[in-house]
């Protein structure tokens, strides 16, 4: 796993090191650099495979190509004897060669051909263009843009360490955040830099200054004609045991976050039948009387499959970890198991190089309950909606006549364009900010997304639509930050292409009485303890309440009380109301959450408003 920069140009050249050295905790091994006129490519490695050789940035057996890239091609090997069979040499043992050998002989076809996470850049010195891609769901991250020509990173931070780069705000890239707590690709938090989408590439041609971008895989549509329930058990059974295999590959030690559910513990399992010794295993352990401690699950898994196991204590996060946990964060987060998971990396780094995790079970099998709540579901109380329709409804009994797609927002947003109730970003703005973010769109690229695979939405088009919003831009964008801060490589074999590949053509329901989710309880029946699968489903909380009030507390206000100079756009009084009622019990302490994890962040990051 590594961390990779790419400037052509001289407009930031002269900002080239510092840039690379930001990338620094995402490969403290080594350090590359390959400069030619204006091009310049930087590379941070963290060694996985191959560690004596396989160096970046790497040029082509022919010298016409050279490569910066982050990530792991599971299939590696597979595709090296195909180049070898077709007469190529090679000279390493790593991925990166067979990529960039790969590009060579197929051009963009070879992406195609990958399974992995990765993210990269190719210059290529005879036509004299970039091309650059990204892996299917966006796990390891890649940002550009084309300010004062052409540059890429790993991260947004190198942005911040290019003297004189634009940072004006982008408001719209603010309003999907305050709505959903992430920021979804193509925008950022910065107007003139942009995300690559997942499963995308893009090309740049520095002479007539155009960029063209595609995509090279798209989610499929749910097939008419599922597998039955059985099938598909002993399928998803074959594909992650080949998934988790695959990923198990390092010259280096390996781990896995567990955390007491089904889906850590599954992949578990399949480690332990993959490998000859004991799995390493990380937990967090919260205050089992406040009901958000699954630690002793985690146990259990770990005792059933001879773990060598070990658990953070979370009461252990106070006020400097939360400010030094959002400062490390190249734009804005505002999901709180990313806390604990960033001290979980800290704590699993001390003992192996790559952890396995089970993320994408749920956004992949269907396994939110709000997948089950589609347009068909949001009707509207008939008084309510009557009351609407004569203009005698106010406003903060509006969600009580939401209906359709209305509803489907109300219930997917903190925030959002619900005028006069608790949900009302235009509250939080002032006034100039509130039109500069174009409230009346939010969440329009979701709902875009999900009406691409038909319509009404409901529950195939909900978890369509979540894999490339709430999977890439949160739940993996926390993962990744939360194990590079540590120079951690964190691998997701649920999204492995054997399990993708079988999954996502199935519908949500397999039939009426049974969905995809129970595919993996029916697997853990078999394989996990009891206690593990015949519980209620219990996501990765936070007891947001007791930090707000105890550790958090003189850190948080802090930043309250500068909220006019860190975020001149926020409107001071309704923060501070939102604050109070948190306090005494009766506010909303997630969307609290997301206006601190803003100000901690721009209390290093300085932007332009």
């Amino acid at each position: 796993m590594c961390g990779l920069i790419t400037i052509v140009g001289d407009t930031w050249a002269d900002s080239f090191k510092p840039a690379l050295d930001s990338l620094t905790s995402r490969g403290p091994d080594e350090r590359g650099e390959w400069h030619e006129q204006d091009v310049h490519l930087g590379h941070r490695r963290l060694s996985i495979i191959d560690l004596k050789s396989g160096q970046q940035p790497m040029l082509s057996a022919a010298d016409r190509y050279a490569i910066v890239y982050n990530g792991e091609i599971y299939n590696f090997q597979d595709i090296r004897d195909e180049l070898a069979a077709l007469g190529q040499p090679m000279r390493t043992h790593c991925d990166t060669e067979v990529l960039l050998e790969g590009y060579a002989r197929w051009g963009k076809d070879i992406l195609s051909r990958l399974d992995g996470m990765f993210a990269f850049v190719i210059w290529d010195r005879q036509d004299k263009t970039i091309f650059a891609a990204r892996d299917r769901f966006g796990i390891k991250p890649l940002f550009y843009s084309t300010a004062g020509g052409f540059t890429a990173t790993s991260t947004m931070q190198p942005f911040f360490e290019l003297r004189g780069f634009p940072r004006k705000l982008n408001y719209e890239a603010l309003r999907e955040y305050l709505a959903v707590q992430s920021i979804p690709s193509p925008m950022t938090i910065l107007r003139d830099v942009h995300s690559l989408a997942p499963a995308s590439w893009l090309s740049w041609n520095p002479s007539t200054g155009q960029l063209e971008a595609g995509r090279y895989w798209d989610i499929p549509h749910a097939t008419g004609t599922p597998m039955s329930f059985n099938e598909l058990v002993e399928a998803s059974d074959a594909a992650l045991g080949k998934s988790v295999q695959r990923q198990l590959v390092s010259d280096v030690p390996l781990g896995a976050f567990l955390s007491g559910g089904v889906d850590s513990s599954l992949m578990v399992h399949y480690m332990a039948q993959a490998s000859s010794n004991p799995v390493k295993t990380f937990t967090v352990r919260f205050d089992a009387k406040k009901g958000y401690d699954e630690s002793k699950y985690a146990r259990q898994v770990a005792k059933r499959f001879g773990c060598e196991h070990h658990e953070l204590d979370a009461r252990d996060i106070n006020g400097d970890t939360l400010a030094q946990a959002l400062a490390g964060l190249d734009q804005p987060l505002a999901d709180p198991a990313y806390l604990p998971l960033r001290e979980l990396c800290e704590l699993t780094r001390r003992h192996v190089t790559v952890a396995v995790a089970g993320d994408g079970g749920d956004e992949l099998f269907g396994g939110y309950p709000r997948f089950l709540q589609g347009e068909s579901t949001y009707t509207g109380s008939l008084p309510f909606n009557l009351l609407r329709s004569l203009g005698l409804l106010p406003p903060a009994m509006r969600r009580r006549a939401l209906r359709g797609t209305e509803g489907l927002l109300w219930d997917r947003v903190k925030f959002g364009p619900f005028p006069g109730t608790r949900k009302d970003m235009a509250a939080l703005l002032t006034h100039v900010a509130a039109d500069a973010c174009n409230i009346e769109q939010t969440m329009r690229y979701w709902l875009d997304l999900a009406r691409r695979f038909g319509s009404p939405i409901e529950a195939d088009q909900l978890v369509r639509a979540d894999l490339w919003t709430y999977l890439s831009e949160n739940c993996l964008v926390k993962s990744d930050r939360a194990s590079m801060a540590h120079s951690l490589e964190a691998r997701v074999p649920m999204l492995g292409n054997p399990v993708v590949d079988l999954v996502l053509p199935q519908p949500v329901a397999i039939n009426p009485d049974v969905g995809l989710k129970l595919v993996l309880y029916e697997l853990a029946k078999h394989r996990l303890p009891r206690d593990v699968w015949d519980r209620p489903k219990h996501g990765f909380s936070v007891p947001l309440a007791t930090y707000f009030t105890g550790t958090w507390r003189a850190r948080c206000e802090d930043w309250i009380s500068r909220c006019g100079g860190l975020a001149p756009f926020l409107n001071e009084k309704a923060v501070r109301t939102r604050w109070s009622a948190c306090l005494n019990g009766r506010g909303d302490k997630r969307g609290m959450y997301t206006l601190i994890a803003l100000l901690g962040w721009l209390d290093t990051h300085q932007v332009d408003a």
